[in-house]
């Protein structure tokens, strides 16, 4: 099981599912329609490390985290 966590704005809550891999997380969050304009923007990090291959192995316990983009000053 790992565990997906929407930073910032994205305002959805947590979730726990079984993937094997990032592309798996990404095709089982293009389901929800709320968040497919948020996955084209965001960067992606697996235990607080960017990454950006959707091949990308994951394990029992891994984090992965959707980052969007943010503007500051």
């Amino acid at each position: 099981m790992i565990k997906v966590e929407f930073l910032g704005p994205i305002g959805k809550a947590p979730l726990e599912m079984e993937a094997s891999s990032l592309a798996e997380v990404s095709a089982k969050l293009k389901e929800d329609s709320s968040l497919i304009e948020w996955l084209e923007k965001c960067a992606v990090a697996l235990n607080d490390t960017m990454v950006n291959d959707l091949n990308t192995v994951l394990k029992d316990g891994d984090r992965v985290s959707i980052l969007p983009p943010v503007c500051g000053g």
